[in-house]
């Protein structure tokens, strides 16, 4: 294995330590997951990407909510919230 010295924010450094240890690994191999995905390359040399979960629509809005409007937002989370469903 090669070690590889990086410079990194203290406070992301320790954010990172933090929630490594909540997910029981360590700052250390989250970077080797993440430079593992990074290097991977297909036949044509292309990086081969993750596929992400894609929503696939419905129908939208509620009716009486205003997109353009904070306070209706607000009050339909506050809604969801009373109810336990968020």
């Amino acid at each position: 294995m090669t070690n590889l010295t990086i410079s990194l924010d203290d406070a992301i450094v320790r954010k990172a330590r933090i929630r490594a240890i909540e997910e029981g690994t360590s700052v250390s191999a989250k970077v080797r997951e993440f430079l593992a995905q990074y290097a991977k390359v297909d036949s044509t040399g292309s990086s081969v990407l993750p596929e992400l979960p894609v929503f696939k629509g419905g129908a939208g809005l509620q009716p009486g909510i205003d997109p353009g409007s904070n306070k209706s937002m607000l009050q339909a989370a506050d809604d969801l919230d009373d109810k336990g469903s968020v």
